[in-house]
C-alpha cells in the first residue's frame, strides 16, 4: 500500500498534464503507444530539470573559483 500511495499522485499528474485522460491514437496499438509515451515524456521532463540544476551548480562552481593574477 505504501508503494501505491507513492505512485497514485504521479499517475494523476501524468493523466492531467500529459494527455493521458483521452487517448488520441486509434486502436489497441494506440493504447499501448500512449501508455508508453506519456510516462516517457514525464521522465524526460524530470531529466531536463535535473540537467538544469546540474548546469546551475557547474556555473556557480566556475564563478566562485579565484582568478589568478598571471
Amino acid at each position: 500500500m505504501r508503494r501505491r500511495s507513492a505512485i497514485e499522485p504521479v499517475i494523476g499528474h501524468i493523466k492531467a498534464e500529459h494527455r493521458m485522460d483521452r487517448n488520441y491514437l486509434a486502436g489497441q496499438q494506440g493504447d499501448a503507444v500512449n501508455a508508453i509515451l506519456a510516462p516517457g515524456g514525464y521522465n524526460f521532463s524530470l531529466l531536463l530539470n535535473w540537467f538544469r540544476q546540474l548546469l546551475w551548480l557547474l556555473l556557480a562552481a566556475l564563478q566562485s573559483q579565484p582568478k589568478s593574477l598571471a
